[in-house]
């Protein structure tokens, strides 16, 4: 079989990348990454070197090239059916992809005023209506996923898939500034964070130079 390559951005500002990253490492499945600073002089030449769509993540296998994190991740599941990417069951399943497909097109205005940044320091922010709102319906979703899937394990549904890479972003982005949660909610968030894949991920975030102006919410 040829070797995949996930062709990622900045660990430290890139949430989107963080995604399959994390679903290929926690599957155990080898790949080769390159990273790709963002927001510099050459990152739109690096990138199209790559990706048509012209942005990152972006997935090779062979002839095959997948862009765009959730799609990148439904062909693994597809590639590795063995792996469970996606939960066993069809209602499993079926809410697994409603909520990862919510992440994908919503939450807006967390994103906007929390873009995810791991190197800074801890510290909370001004939180709208919409922010408010966002975090109300994420904590929801969790709970529910939770209630209803998760008894056989510590996250989403039981055992890693798809919908956690999907909300480990925001995982962070609760943690980084300092969004007041539920208790339920700071339990699921210590069992991404304390993952070997997030660990190794910030580990390699704490090292990397570049910066992100826009990024660097004070």
């Amino acid at each position: 079989m040829s070797k995949l390559h996930l062709v990622i951005g900045n660990k430290n500002y890139s949430s989107w990348s963080l995604r399959p990253w994390m679903a290929l490492t926690m599957a155990g499945v080898p790949f080769r990454e390159t990273v790709i600073p963002l927001d510099t002089p050459d990152t739109e030449r690096l990138i199209a070197e790559h990706s048509p769509a012209g942005r990152v993540p972006v997935l090779s296998h062979g002839r095959n090239v997948i862009w765009e994190s959730l799609a990148i991740m439904e062909y693994l599941a597809e590639l590795f059916p063995e792996k469970n990417f996606w939960p066993k069951t069809a209602a499993a399943r079926a809410v697994a992809r409603s909520v990862s497909n919510e992440m994908h097109a919503g939450f807006g205005a967390l994103r906007n005023a929390c873009p995810m940044n791991l190197r800074r320091p801890r510290k909370a922010v001004a939180m709208n209506d919409g922010v408010r709102k966002d975090v109300k319906r994420i904590e929801h979703i969790w709970r529910d996923c939770r209630a209803r899937f998760g008894k056989g394990g510590k996250f989403l549904f039981g055992k890693f898939c798809i919908a956690d890479a999907m909300y480990a972003p925001v995982v962070t982005r609760f943690d980084t500034y300092d969004i007041r949660i539920a208790e339920d909610t700071r339990a699921y968030m210590d069992a991404v964070m304390a993952s070997a894949a997030f660990q190794s991920w910030h580990e390699a975030a704490m090292k990397e130079t570049w910066l992100v102006p826009s990024d660097e919410v004070d």
